[in-house]
């Protein structure tokens, strides 16, 4: 038995496979369209917008971390700022104990006026040895006229001793008076000479200074200075405006010269620091704007920026165990350079950043006419505050070498410190 045709598989007929295939053809051709467009597009923006442009979300901000650290040691008295807080430059953060400083500036003030006071009894010795050479050239003189008057005595009895005069022991006695006079005259030239040796040793410590220039005086009044500086040195000023931040100091903490008792940051005048590749740096110049945004508030705030100056070497090269590359196995890793970028102060102050916040960094390199390298020195952003007291300590010097000099201090009483 066969099978009809009726019971045959149906097989597409010829108009509905020629209605098919331009179907898949016009999605096909409008998708590679989309694709082309796309390319093209994509060709476009690199070629006239992405590559005027160089960006890496390897940037973190900077600041100065300003530590405070003591001059001198001692214990500590009192602390007046503590972590999170805002402090002006000149406001006292750490007071220690002033004690030891002050006894020690008593003690310099003593050594001070006894310098001055054996200083001036070396001017005074001049005159006293000058007075002696003259009274050593008067007993000279007289030892010279009993030289004469005994030698004219011995030859007078030398004469008679022939005839029987005069006795040998006259004679005898007129010889020892003429050695005895020599002898003394011998004595008091020796006498001028040593007393004219004794001035002018004495003249060496004082001739062509004054009594506050002798060095003696003015050590002891650089001692005096020292120990002024260490009492002003007991408070602990903030050197400029900021926040504290790493307070490790307590009440009653024995601290020495140098230890970190707490940081201030300048929020103000922090920077980011941007990490860019190698190959990144072919046109980043100094002075290009940059667009920045933080993590912390996202793309709704974007911060203005300018490249102000470009490292002298990579993070590779400063790291604490830097890359051997000339041992063993090697494989390329493409190196970072830090770059530093100056923000907006205004910008700054509406939207404050924190020191170690990420940042994502965008720099216009469309002008590459700036120069790669900076070739002049940046002004300092911050500088210690400087405490006036070298005036202070001049004019406490000042006053201790008038009171033992005999003489008042202008403005001050005669012997008052």
């Amino acid at each position: 038995m066969t099978d009809s045709p009726s019971d045959s598989p149906s097989t597409p007929s010829e108009p509905e496979a020629s209605s098919a295939n331009p179907k898949r053809k016009k999605g096909l051709t409008i998708l590679a369209g989309v694709v082309a467009v796309a390319g093209l597009g994509w060709a476009a923006y690199a070629y006239f917008v992405a590559r005027h442009f160089e960006d890496t979300d390897n940037a973190y901000v900077q600041g100065d971390v300003i530590q405070i650290t003591p001059q001198i040691g001692g214990t500590v008295l009192g602390i007046l700022a503590n972590d999170t807080d805002f402090v002006k430059a000149g406001q006292v953060l750490v007071q220690l104990d002033p004690a030891d400083s002050a006894v020690a500036l008593d003690q310099a003030q003593a050594a001070l006026a006894q310098a001055v006071r054996l200083a001036r009894t070396l001017y005074a010795n001049n005159t006293t040895l000058t007075a002696q050479i003259a009274l050593r050239e008067a007993d000279v003189t007289k030892a010279r006229v009993d030289v004469e008057r005994t030698s004219d005595d011995l030859k007078r009895r030398q004469s008679l001793s022939g005839n029987g005069a005069v006795s040998q022991e006259e004679l005898k006695h007129a010889q020892q008076q003429f050695d005895s006079a020599k002898s003394t005259l011998v004595a008091a030239q020796a006498g001028v000479l040593a007393a004219g040796e004794q001035l002018a040793s004495n003249q060496t410590l004082t001739e062509g200074t004054r009594v506050e220039q002798q060095p003696s005086v003015q050590l002891a009044a650089a001692r005096l200075r020292e120990a002024f500086l260490a009492t002003q040195r007991a408070t602990l000023l903030a050197p400029v405006d900021g926040y504290v931040a790493k307070r490790t100091v307590q009440l009653g903490q024995r601290v020495a010269a140098g230890t970190p008792l707490m940081s201030v940051i300048a929020l103000s005048r922090v920077w980011v620091e941007a990490n860019f590749k190698e190959v990144q740096l072919r046109n980043i110049r100094i002075g290009q704007p940059v667009t920045l945004v933080a993590d912390q508030y996202g793309s709704k705030v974007s911060y203005s920026g300018t490249v102000s100056g470009l490292g002298a070497g990579t993070g590779a090269a400063f790291s604490l165990l830097p890359a051997q590359n000339a041992t063993g196995n090697w494989i390329k890793v493409v190196q970072r350079v830090p770059v530093r970028i100056a923000l907006d102060a205004t910008q700054l102050t509406e939207h404050p950043l924190r020191v170690g916040l990420s940042m994502t960094a965008e720099v216009d390199v469309s002008k590459t006419d700036g120069l790669a390298l900076a070739d002049v020195p940046q002004v300092a952003l911050a500088q210690p505050a400087v405490l006036p007291t070298d005036g202070a300590a001049e004019q406490l010097v000042q006053r201790v070498i008038a009171a033992n000099l005999g003489q008042a201090a202008p403005g001050k009483p005669r012997g008052k410190l």
